[in-house]
This record gives C-alpha cells, sequence and structure tokens, in this order.
C-alpha cells in the first residue's frame, strides 16, 4: 500500500476489489448504491482515512471503515487491508445471507430475462389455476 492521503472513490472501491472494473464502481456510485458517511456522492470524490463507506453489491450491503490506500488493484489479501468491516454491518449481513437460504425466492433462480418461455407460461397457468 502506498502513502496517500486520499484517493478517488472510484479508484478505492476498484483497488478494494468491491468492483470488478472502475467503470462497474463508476456506476454504482452514480447509482447511489455508495455512500460516503451516510451521504451519496459523485465518482470524483476523494476519500480519506477512517472514512465510513456503504456498498451496496446485488443482495449484500458491507458497511467498512477505510483503512489504507492502494494505486493499483492488488491480490485479495493486500485489499482486505484496505478497509475494516464493522461488526454490525458483517453480523446484519451474515444474517441476512442466512435468511436467503431459509426464505427461498424462486424469482432470483430464473436466469432469463424478459417474456415467459411458452412452457414457463403455461406453468403458470397451471400453478394460478386458469
Amino acid at each position: 500500500m502506498s502513502e496517500l492521503q486520499s484517493q478517488r472513490i472510484d479508484k478505492w472501491l476498484w483497488a478494494a476489489r468491491f468492483f470488478k472494473t472502475r467503470s462497474l464502481a463508476q456506476e454504482a456510485v452514480e447509482l447511489g448504491r455508495v455512500r460516503l458517511n451516510g451521504e451519496r456522492i459523485k465518482p470524483s470524490k476523494d476519500v480519506k482515512l477512517s472514512d465510513r463507506l456503504e456498498i451496496q453489491r446485488g443482495e449484500d450491503l458491507y458497511e467498512v471503515l477505510v483503512s489504507g490506500f492502494n494505486t493499483h488493484r492488488g491480490p485479495a489479501p493486500v485489499a482486505q487491508q484496505m478497509y475494516m468491516e464493522t461488526e454490525e454491518g458483517k453480523k446484519r449481513r451474515e444474517d441476512q445471507a442466512a435468511m436467503r437460504k431459509l426464505a427461498f425466492e424462486p424469482a432470483m433462480e430464473r436466469t432469463t430475462k424478459g417474456r415467459p418461455t411458452k412452457r414457463e407460461g403455461r406453468q403458470l397457468r397451471e400453478w394460478r389455476g386458469y
């Protein structure tokens, strides 16, 4: 890790391995899926040490404190040194994962997008009693 004092949020999210590309990190910030100290931000906003981030990634919400910076994307163990996940955030995320395992959501299984196929339409009509 380098001796930076601050870094753009999109670069930090990419280097910390929350997103695969900087453009995905930028898009998440623009859509409000990343909050800095509870506030919506722009991708060019700088993060500083001990800033609190809330990162929505899919179904998971990560609450982390910034503890370091890196100018390039390195291996996962190095990236994990760039932040500390809060205890309450980690517990909440693990509880939600356990709930998703217990309460299966059928809509999450669908891999296709758009209209149902003819076969799926028949099954839907049969389940609904039509």
